[in-house]
């Protein structure tokens, strides 16, 4: 799996991911998420797999174990790199599920959703009733999604210091809300620049607009890889 950084295409249909792609020269590690994957079903992840790139299904499963570990045998069979699902679903949700991915796609990578980066904490005690601060909260679901066996969580890059301190360097922190100086933060509400998610221990990071809504997505992919890689 690649650690370069992660381009999250949210796009509606098939034929914009193709064209986004044709501008590449390179394999890529890129997001299929919600929007593109259920209107587009698997032949997508199909024709991003046979150009080369590395997958993250961005799915967020979260259902009763059984359901979630039939789910991940069934999308392990796409030949997906890295996939996810809700920590708050609980451990046997989470072993469920990383049984069911390991029986068709054992090199995959499995990684769990503490808080969403667009979450702040007045929203996560307001209306989740999780009366903690928001590290505090992310700390714990990292917790039991280790003991749950899995290889890492999704997480705000602001708490991949708590996650490293308590877990290790070896635990996977895949963290959204990758930003530029100059780029608007729309709808993330816990945001950094790609130098600011190493430093604070992210394995991975997932860019979206900043690329996909570049005049020239090349050359601004590669102004972040620059920056990530340091």
């Amino acid at each position: 799996m690649k650690n370069t950084p992660i381009i999250a295409l949210d796009f509606a249909t098939l034929s914009e991911v193709e064209q986004f792609l044709d501008l590449f020269n390179e394999p890529l590690f890129v997001k299929v998420g919600m929007e593109l994957y259920l209107q587009n079903g698997p032949e997508t992840l199909k024709a991003i797999k046979d150009r080369g790139h590395d997958i993250f299904l961005d799915l967020k499963l979260h259902d009763i174990p059984n359901t979630v570990k039939g789910a991940l045998k069934g999308l392990g069979k796409f030949n997906i790199d890295l996939i996810n699902v809700h920590a708050a679903g609980g451990k046997k949700m989470m072993a469920a599920g990383l049984e069911g991915l390991r029986a068709t796609n054992p090199g995959a990578k499995l990684i769990a959703v503490t808080q969403l980066t667009s979450t702040t904490e007045t929203q996560m005690r307001d209306e989740q009733n999780i009366q903690t601060s928001i590290e505090n909260a992310v700390v714990h679901y990292a917790k039991i999604t280790q003991q749950a066996g899995l290889d890492g969580v999704v997480c705000s890059p602001l708490e991949s210091t708590l996650i490293r301190e308590n877990i290790g360097e070896n635990f996977l922190k895949v963290t959204p809300g990758i930003r530029l100086e100059s780029d608007k933060t729309h709808d993330q509400q816990r945001v950094t620049t790609p130098e600011e998610a190493k430093k604070l221990g992210s394995t991975h990071i997932v860019v979206g607009r900043s690329i996909t809504q570049h005049e020239n997505p090349v050359s601004r992919y590669h102004e972040i890889l620059h920056r990530w890689e340091g």
